[in-house]
């Protein structure tokens, strides 16, 4: 693995970015613009990126979960049509993600027919500096990357295209704001990527601190679905789908590859429902690949499993009822 050094690849840097404490360093987004309806600027960025189909152009990895969530949103606000999907291949080795295609749905590049993901970033900034991730979300029209910004990915597709598309289901609804955001804070910084400061920890105390506020907000938000259907209350939002795409991931990679090992998703009662009613969601399921999870995590993390054993994985039914309703 490695990264962009003034648009050049390098594969000195670890995968594995930590500080001298041990903790896992997740750097930021580099491209922060906005599709909105007009085109104008959105909260970050510059403006000139307009919603209309066929404009814009999805790079995922079926493997990612921040690239998940994108995909799910893609689904269920019925962009479709609108908005094209290359997916990479799962291994992530020296050469970051790649272009190869699989029988499980790595498609190539279908619009340039690139060899690696990192040539998408040289083609939007010839200079840039940064490590090469997915979601990528492409304007075709300027041929530079909109965003790489999962979260905010999310939140364009909520809303940009509801003028052509009439689809008006909101997971961004403005009444439930200030509640959503500290819920989206805490489960970011503790699960999302709480696995990975578990998993990617070089110390013994930032593996504990990692895991031990893991397992806390599990404990915390299994309660809390204990009384709520989502999150929120009766209604879907955004915060649950940021969650779902973790707890898809968990048995099967997390509780072992990452040492996330007090309990399994199977073990929180109310989570492992909520987790099975969000997978049933109509087209959801559609969007999980267990095959790419599996070998992405086992196959790439030499550090971790260097021998790039894959697990047979547990053996959890997701179609099982979950009754909440």
């Amino acid at each position: 693995m490695g990264q962009l050094v003034n648009g050049v690849w390098q594969t000195t840097v670890p995968l594995i970015a930590s500080g001298e404490d041990g903790e896992f360093r997740r750097k930021e987004a580099v491209f922060r613009n906005w599709i909105t309806p007009d085109g104008a600027p959105g909260v970050s960025g510059t403006g000139g990126f307009r919603a209309e189909p066929g404009r814009y152009h999805l790079y995922i990895a079926w493997a990612c979960p921040w690239a998940h969530r994108t995909v799910i949103f893609r689904r269920l606000k019925g962009l479709e049509e609108l908005i094209g999907i290359s997916a990479v291949h799962p291994e992530m080795l020296d050469d970051g993600w790649t272009f190869r295609r699989n029988e499980n749905g790595a498609t190539g590049d279908r619009l340039y027919g690139l060899e690696f993901a990192r040539d998408l970033y040289i083609k939007a900034d010839p200079e840039v500096s940064c490590r090469v991730t997915v979601p990528i979300l492409w304007d075709r029209q300027r041929e530079t990357i909109v965003s790489n910004e999962s979260s905010e990915i999310i939140r364009m597709f909520n809303s940009a295209f509801d003028g052509l598309t009439g689809n008006s289901l909101d997971f961004w609804p403005e009444d439930l704001r200030d509640g959503i955001k500290p819920i989206n804070a805490r489960i970011y910084e503790t699960v999302n990527n709480g696995v990975y400061r578990s998993g990617f920890a070089t110390t013994q105390s930032a593996y504990e601190r990692a895991v031990l506020a893991l397992f806390d907000s599990l404990d915390w938000l299994d309660g809390r679905l204990s009384s709520n259907r989502y999150l929120m209350g009766d209604r879907i939002t955004e915060a649950d789908w940021r969650l779902f795409t973790t707890l898809v991931r968990f048995d099967l990679v997390y509780f072992g590859h990452f040492k996330c090992n007090r309990r399994r998703l199977v073990d929180y009662p109310n989570l492992w429902a909520y987790a099975r009613e969000l997978y049933q969601w109509s087209g959801v399921a559609e969007t999980v690949n267990f095959p790419d999870i599996s070998r992405h995590y086992h196959y790439s993390h030499a550090e971790i499993n260097p021998h790039r054993i894959i697990p047979i994985g547990p053996n959890a039914d997701w179609e099982e009822p979950h009754g909440r309703g």
